[in-house]
């Protein structure tokens, strides 16, 4: 018996964004995505293999907000969501 049924996936019914499909939407280069996650002003996640996702509802949310933010200090920042661990990753 196949026992993949333990990989539990939570769907929320959100949709996961690239950093460049973020991008696009707030008109800005991926890496500033990229800087304003690692900076906590917008939310996270990592895949299995290290990609940052973000979720659609939070980027439109955002984006509905306003943009009265910046490219370099970005959206304002956000409640931590209890993740770790997302320093000092550098390429």
């Amino acid at each position: 018996m196949r026992r993949n049924d333990e990989e539990v996936s939570v769907d929320t019914g959100d949709r996961l964004l690239t950093p460049g499909e973020v991008a696009a939407l707030f008109r800005v280069d991926p890496k500033t995505v990229t800087r304003w996650a690692a900076a906590g002003r917008i939310g996270s996640i990592r895949t299995p293999g290290g990609h940052r996702r973000f979720r659609e509802s939070e980027v439109k949310a955002l984006l509905e907000g306003g943009l009265d933010f910046d490219e370099e200090t970005g959206p304002p920042p956000q409640p931590h969501s209890g993740q770790t661990g997302q320093t000092g990753m550098h390429r």
